[in-house]
């Protein structure tokens, strides 16, 4: 299986909140969240300037960066079932980068929509999901 790590700003409710959704999708556990603010994102995201880096989110598959809008494709194509959708958005690159870049700039208003739902921490999906939690991280009743 590919190693494929989605970076995302942990300081943004709205990120942690989107890429809750992602890896709960994620049901086959092929994604890593990895917040842009760590050790790991200087590695991996190395040749991006800090402004660069977090002016995104970044999906790495297999040592290849994706940024913004140019990552829905490639990360879709991780998904169950996201292979027809990933097609139709590599169709349309410029419109995909226009809505990230769209829902980049309203972070905030999307985020206080959510309200406090963006209060997850993706890291702990990964980490406690599996025997004695769900796939949330948190311990079953």
């Amino acid at each position: 299986m590919s190693e494929a790590v989605v970076f995302y700003d942990a300081d943004c409710g709205f990120c942690r909140w989107a890429v809750d959704k992602v890896l709960a999708w994620d049901r086959a556990g092929k994604l890593r969240p990895a917040a842009l603010q760590g050790p790991e994102a200087d590695r991996l995201l190395r040749g991006l300037s800090d402004e660069e880096k977090m002016a995104s989110w970044h999906l790495v598959v297999d040592g290849n960066r994706y940024s913004g809008g140019a990552a829905a494709a490639p990360l879709l194509r991780l998904l169950p079932g996201g292979r027809p959708l990933a097609s139709v958005v590599a169709r349309f690159p410029r419109v995909s980068d226009r809505a990230y870049r769209y829902v980049a700039r309203h972070r905030d208003r999307f985020g206080r929509l959510a309200g406090t739902r963006c209060e997850v921490d993706p890291g702990r999906r990964r980490v406690a999901a599996g025997p004695g939690g769900d796939d949330r991280g948190e311990p079953e009743a």
